[in-house]
Parts: structure tokens; C-alpha cells; sequence
């Protein structure tokens, strides 16, 4: 199942990513785009590359990353700007995922 959320997040990433480059409002726009697309496609295939580990670690890549972009996303297409202080939600869902990801490598030997 988690393998599906990913490649449908790798999915979107590259549909955020190519609307950025030719459809975005501003500059602004294209370039929240792009953060975000490119964070949520490397999670997206990070989390089915990690196959073998246990579904905690990649849920917290997917679901951090897909937070991250989901609002810089949003602030591209006109959602107000103070959704900006939720997205380091999402950066530090992230780091919390690697940091697990790296614990449970380490574990294992």
C-alpha cells in the first residue's frame, strides 16, 4: 500500500514540477513549485526504495514531504501566505524520518 501513496506522490511531484515551469502566476509561484516537487518526488522514491524497512520510517518521509509540498503548493495557487509556517512541519517530518530510517539501519547491523 505504501508503495502506491509513494509513486501517486512521485506522480504529483512531477505534475507540480512541469505546471511550475509553464504555468505558474509569478516567479514566486514557479519556484514553490518546484521545492516542493522536487521534496515530494526524491520522498516518493526514497520511501519505495527503503522497501525492506519497516512502514514507520517511510510513512514519516511520505507523510512529511507530502506536508511540505501540500502547502507550498497551496501558496502557489493563491492560499494565503501563513500556510508558509506550517511547512516546517513537514521539513521536520522529514528529518525525523531519516534520522529514524538511519536508527533502524544501525540497529540492524
Amino acid at each position: 500500500m505504501i508503495a502506491a501513496v509513494a509513486a501517486l506522490s512521485a506522480a504529483i511531484a512531477i505534475a507540480a514540477g512541469a505546471f511550475g515551469a509553464h504555468g505558474a502566476a509569478s516567479v514566486q509561484a514557479a519556484e514553490w513549485l518546484r521545492t516542493g516537487g522536487m521534496y515530494q518526488l526524491v520522498h516518493a522514491v526514497a520511501v519505495i526504495a527503503l522497501a525492506g524497512l519497516p512502514n514507520g520510517p517511510r510513512w514519516a518521509l511520505l507523510g512529511g514531504s507530502a506536508l511540505f509540498a501540500a502547502t507550498l503548493y497551496a501558496m502557489a495557487l493563491g492560499a494565503p501566505h501563513w500556510l508558509g509556517a506550517i511547512t516546517p512541519i513537514g521539513g521536520a517530518t522529514m528529518i525525523g524520518g531519516w534520522l529514524w530510517t538511519g536508527w533502524r539501519f544501525a540497529r540492524s547491523g
